[in-house]
């Protein structure tokens, strides 16, 4: 079992930044990937990025590439969502999410951490 906690949301003006953390802890030696996902009211939750936990290679979806980057520290068990350049459409619940290597789904979520960026 993963527990995800995701921190750092918060209300910020258009073209501001934020940086998400994304706590885990229990049995991580077999996470895969870490991603973040986010879902605007009324909307379906979609995709932000995703990271490797072991090499990194970092995919993002368009509407955030170039404003948003992904980490994760081994180390510390954490990952990390840099948002910069913020953008009124950017306002949703964001989930960090982990996969384990014998999975092909996301199967541990955290609660979410509430983003609004006001214009």
């Amino acid at each position: 079992q993963v527990q995800l906690v995701e921190s750092g949301g918060g209300l910020v003006q258009a073209g501001g930044s934020l940086r998400l953390s994304c706590a885990a802890s229990g049995t991580t030696l077999s996470t895969y990937a870490m991603a973040w996902f986010r879902q605007a009211p009324g909307k379906e939750r979609e995709f932000v990025a995703v990271i490797t936990w072991s090499g990194g290679r970092p995919s993002y979806a368009h509407s955030v590439k170039g404003r948003f980057t992904i980490s994760r520290d081994i180390a510390k068990n954490m990952g990390h969502l840099q948002m910069n350049s913020l953008k009124p459409e950017d306002t949703a619940v964001y989930y960090c999410a982990t996969r384990d290597v014998a999975a092909s789904t996301y199967g541990y979520w955290g609660q979410g951490t509430q983003v609004t960026v006001s214009s």
